[in-house]
């Protein structure tokens, strides 16, 4: 099995921490040079410095934030304008959405989720399509959740715009298809990140029960009985950006532990 991204740079966001670092982590070990974006200068610095470098990769950073795309495509195109070479894997990654009911949410907070989601991860594709092109190598891998198969209680904002980014790839896939361009959706389930912390932590307060209750109820429902770890959810990134996931495009693969029930 073909592994081996030696050669290929990778624009990984959401990097300084969580899944993105994690996801950041494998394509490096893999050889690939990674340019890690995200809104914490220091944190990425420190990120960067971490990976682990192979075949005389060099690993980057830029400093961005997703609520906000124009500033994401100025630095990015800035970058691009004194990079020798483009980029062949893209990795759209970001934080979501606050929780709470989608009827009670108000219109400001889908205009807000919609930026920085979906419109973000479209300024991204229009500044790297280029180069993938050029480059005759391209992998989009877009980190959405399993809200775009069976939506979640009370993340009514983030079920509704992961189901907009998923449809979005889906047609991706088919325009970029002839270009050799493959066009992903890895779906996590409950991974222990700062995110999934954050939501154990407002559910038992909500409910006014202990957290570890409340933990233990969130693993019933998986059938392996427990959370992933960010890495475990990397590993399925890093194989859709390889070589060897090059006639896999338009999907969605979840990651769960085989909590989601239907297909």
């Amino acid at each position: 099995m073909n592994l081996d991204l030696t050669g290929k740079r990778a624009l990984v966001c959401g990097a300084s921490r969580g899944l993105g670092r994690a996801v950041a982590g494998e394509l490096a070990a893999l050889g690939a040079a990674v340019t890690l974006l995200g809104r914490s200068a220091d944190a990425l610095r420190r990120a960067a410095s971490e990976l682990p470098v192979l075949g005389g990769a060099t690993h980057l950073y830029l400093v961005a934030d997703f609520a906000r795309p124009a500033e994401v495509e100025v630095v990015v195109r800035e970058h691009l304008a004194f990079l020798m070479g483009g980029y062949g894997i893209l990795v759209n990654n970001t934080g979501g959405p606050p929780p709470g009911p989608a009827h009670l949410a108000p219109v400001e907070a889908y205009r807000v989720a919609f930026e920085q989601h979906l419109v973000a991860n479209q300024v991204l594709v229009q500044a790297l399509l280029p180069g993938m092109k050029a480059g005759g190598y391209g992998r989009i891998v877009n980190i959405v959740s399993t809200s775009v198969k069976q939506p979640l209680p009370d993340l009514g904002v983030s079920n509704t715009i992961r189901g907009a980014v998923a449809s979005w790839a889906k047609t991706l896939a088919s325009e970029l298809g002839p270009f050799g361009i493959t066009v992903n959706n890895v779906l996590p389930g409950a991974t222990r990140t700062a995110r999934l912390e954050a939501i154990l932590a407002g559910k038992a307060e909500r409910e006014g029960a202990r957290r570890e209750a409340v933990e233990a109820q969130e693993k019933s429902a998986i059938p392996l009985g427990r959370f992933a770890e960010p890495e475990e959810v990397a590993s399925a990134v890093a194989f859709l950006a390889s070589p060897a996931a090059a006639y896999i495009t338009g999907i969605n693969l979840p990651v769960d532990g085989g909590r989601t029930r239907c297909l």
